[in-house]
């Protein structure tokens, strides 16, 4: 049995808080620079270029690329035949993500108690962690900093079957133009279908996790993301919300399967810093 030891994890994960706050992933860069070549207003094509042109100097100055890092969020896929030695998984999670904030100047978003004295804990700890076992013997982690201006404008409805196709394109639409220029479009729209009211928000946001242009291996849910995306542009709202065709990166769907009485939709959106970075133990 393969033994993963919680030092390896907590330096992993601090080196990936770093990464992902500093560095536009380059399936993130790709897309931001298709826009810019395809994108007909010239408002719209100077935005995206002033976008390109501040990952660049983040990337060069290990600056972050947004001030806020927003929360940590992690999803790890642990092999059931791999072993954590040396403490507590959870807990070098977070410790990871207390160095790699501490260390790298990164801005604490994190209030410990959401309610009444919202107190910051100081080192943006504890994370948000997604596990899921899966066979192997090695650790899959994958960290996507998720800052509160995307965040806030994620949508959960509750729909019957009766709803269907046009009520998941309903509710995709009616979140992002709600969500209109705060959450700094082009967005990346991350879509929940199925499951329950909590399996539905967590397969949207894994689907916004994705790597912009990935494509889901459903050829009915791919072509439902294309139908999506498409629409989604021509919204109109456009890079920062001041109009064109490029309100969206892409619009990945992620699905599970449900009750024969229920149609839970979730919406989780990405603004155009989608920021995420992975390593593997």
């Amino acid at each position: 049995m393969k033994e993963i030891h919680v030092n390896d994890i907590t330096r992993a994960v601090a080196a990936m808080s770093v990464k992902a706050c500093c560095k536009l992933p380059a399936d993130v860069r790709d897309a931001l620079e298709a826009a810019r070549v395809s994108e007909p207003s010239p408002m719209g094509r100077n935005i995206l270029e002033q976008l390109l042109e501040n990952a660049a100097i983040a990337a060069a100055e290990d600056i972050p690329i947004c001030q806020d890092t927003g929360l940590a969020v992690v999803f790890a896929d642990l092999g059931q035949d791999a072993r954590i030695v040396g403490g507590d998984f959870e807990r070098a999670i977070h410790q990871g993500v207390r160095k790699g904030y501490v260390e790298g100047w990164l801005r604490k978003s994190c209030v410990a108690e959401p309610l009444f004295e919202r107190k910051n804990t100081g080192d943006n700890s504890p994370a948000i962690i997604h596990t899921r076992i899966v066979p192997g013997d090695s650790l899959r982690l994958r960290l996507a900093p998720k800052g509160a201006g995307s965040e806030n404008k994620s949508v959960l409805k509750m729909l019957v079957p009766a709803d269907g196709i046009d009520g998941v394109r309903k509710v995709v639409l009616d979140a992002v133009l709600a969500a209109g220029p705060n959450a700094c479009p082009p967005i990346v729209v991350g879509v929940g279908v199925g499951g329950n009211m909590e399996v539905a928000a967590l397969c949207a946001k894994r689907a916004a996790a994705r790597d912009a242009g990935s494509v889901n291996a459903d050829p009915r849910y791919a072509a439902l993301e294309r139908e999506l995306l498409e629409m989604v542009n021509k919204t109109g709202v456009g890079p920062q919300g001041l109009g064109g065709l490029t309100t969206a990166l892409g619009v990945h769907v992620e699905w599970a399967p449900t009750h024969i009485a229920s149609l839970p939709v979730a919406v989780n959106i990405n603004c155009h810093a989608a920021r995420h970075a992975e390593s593997v133990l």
